[in-house]
This record gives C-alpha cells, structure tokens and sequence, in this order.
C-alpha cells in the first residue's frame, strides 16, 4: 500500500490531467455535453420522489424531514459508487494502449477513472447542498464531513475497482456482472427505504445490512447533512469499515501485481 501511496505522490500531476481528459472525452460530439451527466441521476430522484413520497406518501425515518431531503445524501454517494464501479472495471480495456507501454505504471488506471468521476460527485453534493438551502435547512458543521466519507468511499472503490478491473483483462463478462450486482445492490442498502419505515421489520436482519460497507457510506452522509453526528460516534462500524476496505485493497493490489505481467498478452 505504502508503494501505491508513493506512486500516486509522484504521478499526481499525470494523474490529475489525464483523470480531466477521461472527464471530457466523454461528452466529445454530444450537443448538450454535460448536461446528460445529471439527467439520469435527476430523473431517477424526480421518479422515487413521485413513487415514495407522492404516492406512497412514505415517511420517512426522521421526524420532520421530508422525504426527498433525507433520500438525497443516500442516493448521491451511491450514485457516485456506481458510476465509478462501472467506470473502473473496464478501465484496462479503455486504456490498452498505455498498459502496453512498459514504462507506464498501469496501477495508475483505476485512480485515473476514480478520480474522474469524482469531479461528478463533486457536482452532485454542490447541487444536494444547494436543495437543502431551497428547503429551508440551515447548514451544519458536519456538513464538512462530506469529505471524510468521500474519501473513505474513494478507498474502497479503488480496492473493488483493482480486483474486478484485474479480472476483466481475462473474463469479459465481469463488467456484465458488476452491473447486475450494482442494480441489486441498490436496494439491499437502505438508500430508498429503511428499516424504520416498517412495523414488521425482523430486528435480526439490521445487523446484516451493517456488515455492508456501504450502508456505513450512506449513514455517514445522512448523519452529515440531516442528523449533525460525527463519524466518531460510530466507532464500532468506523473500525469495522477501515478493517475491511483496507483488507479488501490490499487483496486488490495483490491480484493486481500478480496479474500485471499478463495483461499486455490479453489486451
């Protein structure tokens, strides 16, 4: 790990310049450019806002919140989970060309890509931010710890994104795979619902949605922006999260290197 760290200092500036072209060459030859960045993601807030709190009418687990201010700061990390799973997986085969070059460290790939989509998640929290001012909610303190649990969600997509991009070098159906998991994944985290929201609800089944670190994530965000707990308050599943992404990164850059040498052969 302390490796990656040093490679990451000293190609920062690469990785920084080749993370904006990633950024902009995804919306070369459309007429709206960026703008379909935000549609999807809009228009699948505006479609669950309608369903859950329109029609539904759900309440939501905090009293006195409505429920698109507290669906928002769920669906935007995710969002941001998402996109750079699916970006990350394949980023082996984007980049061909640079993995071929010996002098190139291709351990660089899934931060490039991580870090692109970063500058999109950037935009989704100036936007979430910007709604809580429209409902009338004063800023907080632990609004800041927005970048806590950015990075800590950027540490454990890179350990995903090393493992499933390592393997999708030679088992193409991986970014296949990877999609599908992020579709059932969405609602196997409480982004849309919570356990709260049910009177028959097993109690038994709570300590199992914990044992995903992203519902860490998710409670972080809203204890960010609605709530005002510090991530602190959480020692227990702070600890816990740590301990598995980080073990999960270092098994990522193990596959990785393992794998290395054999790249250029496939590719």
């Amino acid at each position: 790990m302390t490796k990656l760290m040093r490679e990451l200092v000293k190609n920062r500036k690469l990785i920084f310049e080749l993370a904006k072209a990633d950024f902009r060459k995804r919306f070369v030859g459309s007429y709206f450019g960026v703008i379909w960045m935000f549609v999807q993601p809009i228009v699948t807030v505006l479609i669950y806002f309608m369903i859950f709190q329109l029609g539904f009418k759900s309440v939501p687990p905090i009293p006195g919140v409505p429920y698109v201010i507290w669906l928002v700061p769920g669906i935007v990390p995710w969002f941001f989970f998402q996109e750079a799973m699916n970006a990350g997986t394949g980023c082996l085969q984007e980049y061909h060309y640079l993995v071929k070059k010996v002098v190139f460290n291709v351990e660089v790939l899934p931060v490039i890509k991580l870090v692109s989509c970063l500058f999109v998640h950037a935009i989704f929290v100036m936007i979430m931010i910007a709604m809580f001012f429209c409902y009338g909610r004063l800023p907080l303190a632990t609004w800041l710890q927005l970048l806590y649990y950015s990075a800590a969600l950027s540490v454990l997509i890179l350990a995903l994104t090393l493992i499933t991009a390592s393997v999708q070098v030679f088992f193409r159906d991986m970014a296949q795979l990877v999609s599908i998991l992020l579709q059932f994944g969405m609602w196997l985290v409480p982004i849309m619902w919570a356990p709260e929201m049910f009177d028959n609800f097993p109690p038994k089944v709570l300590p199992i949605l914990k044992l995903n670190p992203i519902h860490y994530i998710v409670t972080g965000y809203r204890d960010s922006m609605i709530s005002g707990n510090w991530f602190f308050e959480r020692p227990m599943q702070t600890v816990y999260y740590w301990a598995v992404t980080l073990v999960l990164l270092a098994l990522g850059l193990r596959l990785f290197r393992k794998l290395r040498p054999h790249f250029s052969d496939v590719l």
